[in-house]
């Protein structure tokens, strides 16, 4: 497909938002992807539109079903609605290094400033890397000026909007002018109110929905709290409501506080952090990808996936941005989710995992949901579990090797039989690396030998390899796993590179590329100004690359990947070109192409999965991914004038 085909799918709607990630709305009332704020307590997540609705939470985790779900439709699926009546949309943003977010309405009467967050604290005062759910979504609002009138409409929406809800008064109170608590018994929802001042007037419609409403006036506050694993565990007030916000306040401050990294774009590092964190499990220590499911890759071309789950792409990558950070205790949980998968299946790897650490799982599509902007299906679960993907061996591989060399000596290493589960990961890679296999990117069309694929195989018997010999360990078979990645590497340099296309390919035989062969100098395979290597990341950006800044994974016509349509730019690949370039010397273009994408972001810091020419974000949002990406591009950047410091960040991977 010709770049020049690649119309975008619809301009975004506010003039002053280009990038169709401020305050925009389209004109069905959709709003921009990344205008959307991301609230996590590390169980849940909840995404807040730019009129101060809550469009999206799953309850009572992140791949649960949705109780508010109008971002996949704007008929029935279901919003938490807060107006402040005469006043235009809020102002936004978050308060410093939190998930916090604060808003500001202004009316001809007077000023309301708001803060909604799920709540969370520190269990333990000494360990700032804690952080503890509450199971409650906070909406906190205080007159600041004049007199002003607010109101709460909730519209619950169980179970993907299959279900009523059902709400009564807790101990048989009747809803009147003094507020009761309710419950909902679909869900397990828990609704209260506090104000200082007049008590709101809580109502519940025949439709199930809740009103709250309220007169302010300055000084005054109103609080709505929201639980979704029963009600809070003090009696709900005002003094309650100002804890669990300080408390939420300390506990990301603290963790953030960790963080000592200070280089190029340390700001823009900072948000993407925490914006991992928030993805990230409490219990499990699970990355999930995104907060979402079905948010399309493009409008109307059915690329629509659920992302609720940890894919063991760039797994290596997850645990260094962490180690480097200061996040070592997250770092250990997530190694110890791959290496208690890799035990369990003796070896034989799936490409994801659920919260728990599981392989089970069904995608079913909802069809009563219209989807983001009608773009239809959604889709609750995925099949991808049960895919041969080949890298997810080196991906694993080269996890452990980074945790286990940042470990080592501090207490926190892997164990004998920790290792020896790594050592089936090798193994098994042995007995499979010469088949076809599905790929990185998931095709779902036929198996093929995918370059990148077979390069992960050498990941994993280099860093097995590595890891045996750094523990001077004798239990492997290293001859054996030497001639393995002698061999796997013989084969990538004869059948991966193609003399008449001049650059590695996509796989073996074809004559296009895809964006997932820019890791090839990240991950030591070849050196990053290896001839090879740099004819190919040029190649990337002749078929892939859009306006100078923008790299597609692929191009969907000539990899025939079994769906039908196009997609957005792939903003991963995007900052991967950026890594890639500073490994081959090209800092100044290198950098220009970071601060291009970064110009981009949306206006609470955050990407998407995708994005259009235009800049209108595409995919499942937040993506992890995304961010991490970002972070190991500002990273290398950072490096760029030291080629010492370069090397061994860059080049942290290859032997």
């Amino acid at each position: 497909m010709d770049r020049a085909d690649r119309a975008a799918p619809a301009a975004p709607a506010d003039p002053a938002d280009p990038a169709g990630s401020g305050t925009g709305e389209d004109g069905g009332g959709w709003p921009a992807i990344g205008s959307l704020a991301f609230l996590s307590d590390c169980r849940v997540a909840a995404l807040v539109g730019p009129d101060g609705a809550v469009e999206w939470l799953c309850t009572p985790r992140f791949d649960g079903a949705s109780v508010f779900g109008r971002l996949l439709d704007r008929r029935i699926g279901g919003a938490w609605e807060l107006r402040v009546e005469g006043a235009p949309a809020p102002r936004q943003r978050y308060r410093d290094t939190t998930l916090l977010v604060e808003s500001r309405w202004t009316t001809p009467h007077g000023t309301v400033r708001g803060e909604d967050y799920l709540a969370v604290r520190r269990p333990d005062r000494d360990e700032a890397c804690l952080i503890e759910p509450l199971a409650l979504l906070v909406r906190r609002l205080t007159c600041e000026t004049g007199t002003v009138t607010v109101r709460h409409r909730l519209d619950a929406r169980p179970d993907y909007a299959r279900a009523r809800a059902r709400w009564s008064a807790v101990d048989g109170a009747e809803a009147g002018a003094t507020p009761p608590a309710l419950e909902e018994t679909t869900a397990g929802l828990w609704l209260g109110a506090t104000a200082t001042g007049a008590a709101p007037r809580v109502r519940v419609a025949e439709d199930g929905a809740v009103t709250v409403e309220a007169v302010l006036r300055a000084g005054g506050t109103l609080a709505v709290v929201l639980g979704y694993d029963g009600p809070p565990q003090e009696p709900l007030d005002t003094g309650l409501v100002d804890r669990t916000r300080d408390d939420t306040v300390e506990a990301w401050r603290a963790w953030d506080g960790l963080n000592d990294y200070r280089g190029f774009g340390a700001d823009h590092v900072r948000r993407s952090a925490l914006t991992l964190r928030g993805l990230m499990a409490a219990d499990t220590g699970s990355l999930i990808a995104a907060a979402t499911t079905s948010l399309p890759e493009w409008i109307g071309a059915g690329r629509n996936w659920d992302y609720r789950y940890l894919w063991h792409r760039d797994a290596a990558l997850v645990v260094l941005v962490l180690m480097r950070l200061g996040h070592r205790v997250e770092a250990a949980l997530y190694v110890r989710i791959l290496l208690d998968h890799s035990a369990r299946a003796s070896g034989a790897l799936h490409p994801m995992l659920d919260i728990d650490g599981r392989v089970e799982g069904e995608e079913t599509v909802l069809e009563h949901l219209g989807g983001y902007r009608d773009s239809s299906p959604v889709r609750c679960g995925n099949s991808a579990f049960s895919q041969h993907q080949l890298d997810t061996y080196g991906q694993v591989l080269d996890a452990v090797f980074v945790y286990q060399q940042a470990a080592l000596g501090t207490g926190g290493e892997l164990a004998r039989d920790e290792l020896a589960a790594v050592y089936q990961v090798v193994d098994a890679a042995v007995r499979v690396w010469r088949e076809p296999d599905d790929g990185i990117w998931e095709v779902r069309d036929r198996s093929r030998h995918w370059t990148i694929s077979k390069v992960y195989a050498w990941v994993c018997f280099d860093r097995g390899v590595r890891l045996a010999e750094l523990m001077d360990d004798e239990r492997p078979d290293l001859d054996r796993w030497r001639r393995e990645r002698d061999a796997v590497r013989a084969e990538v340099l004869d059948k991966g590179w193609s003399e008449s296309v001049g650059s590695f390919t996509q796989s073996y035989g074809s004559a296009n590329v895809d964006a997932s062969l820019l890791s090839l100098g990240l991950l030591g395979f070849l050196d990053g100004a290896d001839p090879r290597v740099v004819a190919t990341v040029e190649r990337v950006e002749e078929e892939l690359g859009e306006d100078g800044w923008l790299v597609h994974r692929y191009d969907p016509e000539a990899t025939d990947d079994g769906i039908n349509g196009p997609e957005g730019g792939f903003l991963l690949c995007s900052f991967a070109m950026v890594s890639a370039l500073v490994l081959a010397g090209r800092h100044d273009e290198a950098r220009r192409r970071y601060e291009e994408i970064c110009s981009r972001m949306g206006r609470f810091g955050l990407f998407s999965e995708e994005m259009a020419r235009d800049g209108t974000m595409l995919g499942n949002y937040p993506q992890a991914f995304t961010h991490l990406g970002l972070i190991d591009a500002a990273m290398n950047l950072d490096a760029a004038g030291d080629e010492e410091a370069l090397r061994a960040w860059a080049g942290r991977h290859g032997g």
